[in-house]
């Protein structure tokens, strides 16, 4: 059987449907299942073919549940979601191999430094790419950023533009990172979709322009074909372990076109319907490579549509008959 399971699929509908159209173009039979804390809430796991329920990802039992489930529903991929996941299962990943189930996730080195802010500005910074100055506590400049070094979804994220605006709180934490502010007066923000083939060679890089975010996920947002792709293409040709979908964010200053990375997701990200409907289909990729077995290495793709605009809205998933 080759169905195929979509990790904490939440509110990825989109995603879902996508991944039912291609892998039914491939294997009409074959279903795609997603898992959530509370599947019967998540309007991702009611437009799935099935789904079923698994604790935390912090949970011992995690990686138990899914295999378990993997194993009784035919399950052979998996394409995790959100970050806490990756971990676990790119540690996990010969398990599922020795069970002929494959992980799209990249090697465990690099999903450690993907969840450290720190450590992923050292990677932009031997890949050739300048990233946002980080203070000491004791000597920072005004505008200042501070975020968290394992933080996602813009949680405990500050602007800092007077010095009373902050706190105790920025200083005791030591998980907060005190960084040069790039102005969104002087830079624009984009979120890249890049596409790595199994053994590592991009295929494909496609600039999402954040014209704006909500909880950290781009809420409207504007596909670009400028000097981001061949940047791209010149710096991060060939990245060792890296696999499937990274969502990488940079600033691009308006005028000089300076760049800076910021940081990295190795999964798909929240805006990746815009980059799919563009014409850069990496769900079809990811199926051709781990279902069909075929190499994508030599094909690098950009016939994508640019200019093209997301403006989202929330919509409705009704279940009729549920019972809490």
């Amino acid at each position: 059987m080759n169905n195929i399971l979509i990790t904490s699929v939440g509110r990825r509908v989109s995603l879902v449907r996508f991944f039912k159209k291609e892998l039914k173009a491939i294997f009409p039979e074959a279903k795609v299942y997603g898992s959530d804390m509370n599947p019967e809430l998540s309007a991702g796991c009611m437009v799935a073919d099935g789904f079923f329920k698994v604790p935390n990802v912090k949970h011992e039992d995690y990686i138990k549940v899914i295999l378990e489930q993997c194993k009784k529903l035919g399950i052979t991929l998996i394409v995790p979601t959100i970050d806490p996941s990756l971990l676990p299962l790119s540690e996990n990943k010969e398990l599922f191999l020795e069970n002929n189930i494959r992980v799209v996730v990249p090697d465990t080195d690099f999903v450690h430094k993907c969840r450290d802010k720190r450590m992923i500005h050292d990677f932009f910074e031997s890949k050739g790419i300048q990233v946002a100055e980080e203070y000491c506590k004791n000597t920072f400049q005004l505008p200042l950023y501070i975020k968290p070094y394992d933080g996602s979804s813009s949680v405990d994220n500050y602007v800092i533009k007077n010095k009373d605006e902050m706190t105790e709180y920025h200083f005791e934490n030591k998980r907060l990172m005190f960084l040069e502010y790039l102005d969104h007066d002087f830079y624009d923000e984009f979120t890249c979709d890049l596409y790595y083939t199994k053994n590592g060679y991009l295929k494909c890089v496609v600039p999402r322009q954040r014209l704006f975010v909500r909880a950290g996920e781009v809420n409207k947002g504007l596909i670009k074909k400028n000097e981001l792709v061949p940047f791209i293409k010149k710096q991060l040709n060939k990245i060792d372990g890296v696999r499937g979908c990274l969502t990488v964010q940079f600033f691009m200053h308006k005028e000089t076109k300076d760049i800076y990375g910021i940081e990295v997701n190795p999964r798909f990200g929240g805006g990746y319907p815009l980059t799919h409907s563009s014409g850069a289909n990496y769900v079809q990729w990811i199926l051709k490579e781990y279902l069909l077995g075929e190499d994508l290495s030599n094909n690098y793709y950009e016939d994508w549509a640019e200019d093209l605009l997301m403006l989202r809205y929330d919509g409705e998933v009704l279940v009729h008959g549920y019972k809490d």
